[in-house]
């Protein structure tokens, strides 16, 4: 009788819409959703692994609980670690709209490309990829220096890429913090403050946080070439939500 009503579809979908009005992210579970502070996917994924991925109301239950939970410790500025490292999230610029005329066939070996031109410099200086999101990675760095190398190792070689006339541009963001490591994840504010950071990267640049420049060795800018300049958000641009009001972002530029 118990297993019966746990997975009645009506009590269900009841249990899901009541998420909805729950502090934190409501996709809490889908395995697509990448969205909302701290990184939901981490704890969805140790969730999943006591309840099951099948529909049920315990599964909708447990959410429930954790994305209270989290919430809560973000909004206390608890769920940190202690260990300080580089976040760094990419994205491929108006890759959608390309991968809809392209086809399959053009767009895998396109992301094929991509993952050898970048992958292999975040190795290089110390990283390591967390997750890849379809034309994005996360990885996180042990070091700022470590992590700025790697960006600019990346973007060379990503402009070696070409598929057919379509050359990939890649918007960079890095943030440094120390979010907490749960299950091969990363969660916490510092992980969204680097999502957003990159989201600031508009066509192709590359973004950097004030904790990591302030982590950056004192010549390191000046051996690569690069500077800082302070980004301003146009009147047009969206806001960036979930960061904090005092967080200073710079776009890096050549000397």
């Amino acid at each position: 009788m118990m297993n019966a009503a746990n997975q009645r579809p009506d009590l269900i979908d009841v249990l899901r819409k009541a998420r909805e009005q729950l502090p934190g992210d409501p996709a809490f579970g889908d395995p697509l959703s990448v969205s909302g502070p701290g990184g939901p996917r981490a704890v969805a994924r140790a969730a999943d692994k006591l309840v099951g991925d099948s529909p049920s109301a315990a599964r909708e239950i447990g959410f429930g609980a954790l994305q209270v939970w989290q919430a809560m410790l973000e909004r206390v500025g608890r769920g940190k670690g202690s260990q300080e490292v580089t976040i760094m999230f990419t994205d491929l610029v108006s890759f959608s709209s390309w991968s809809l005329t392209a086809g399959d066939e053009a767009t895998l070996e396109l992301l094929r490309r991509v993952a050898k031109a970048i992958e292999p410099p975040v190795a290089e200086y110390g990283g390591h990829v967390v997750k890849r999101m379809g034309d994005g990675v996360m990885a996180v760095f042990p070091s700022a220096d470590g992590a700025v190398r790697a960006a600019v190792a990346a973007k060379r070689n990503l402009e070696r890429v070409e598929i057919g006339d379509y050359r990939p541009r890649m918007r960079m963001g890095l943030h440094t913090g120390s979010p907490r490591e749960i299950g091969g994840d990363w969660l916490g504010v510092d992980v969204t403050v680097a999502a957003r950071v990159m989201e600031a990267g508009g066509n192709g640049n590359t973004m950097i946080s004030q904790a990591t420049l302030s982590a950056l060795g004192a010549d390191t800018l000046a051996e690569l070439g690069l500077g800082a300049k302070p980004y301003r958000r146009s009147f047009f641009a969206a806001p960036l939500n979930g960061v904090p009001e005092d967080l200073r972002i710079f776009r890096l530029t050549r000397s």
